[in-house]
């Protein structure tokens, strides 16, 4: 089981940065791809970014490649996304999600990963 924890959330004005973390428990973390997710109010849980378990290969969803960069460090457990040129459609509750059985890319971007953070808010003014 893992337990995830995610940080790094706040108020940025438009074009700026943020950088959210998510601490995960559990000695297997390196064996969990992770993902990150968002929910706008009034709006459905959507895929953001997802990494494999090695880190070798990541996933992004079109409205944030090449603005938003996933990674991981696994020898201390955590997930990173790198926020940069944020906008105000980015606001959201964003979340931390981990999973061992991903397989293809429809899995990846799919919001049924077994593990779930608490989220963090990101507030983008314009």
């Amino acid at each position: 089981q893992v337990q995830l924890v995610e940080s790094g959330g706040g108020l940025v004005q438009a074009g700026g940065s943020l950088r959210l973390s998510c601490a995960a428990s559990g000695r297997t973390f390196s064996s969990y791809a992770m993902g990150w997710f968002r929910q706008a109010p009034g709006k459905e849980r959507e895929f953001v970014a997802a990494i494999t378990w090695s880190g070798g290969s990541t996933y992004y969803a079109d409205s944030v490649k090449g603005r938003f960069t996933i990674s991981r460090d696994n020898a201390k457990n955590m997930v990173y996304l790198q926020m940069n040129s944020l906008k105000p459609e980015d606001t959201a509750v964003y979340y931390c999600a981990a999973d061992k059985r991903l397989y293809h890319y429809s899995d990846f971007v799919s919001p049924r990963y077994d593990y779930w953070g608490q989220g963090t808010p990101v507030t983008v003014s314009s």
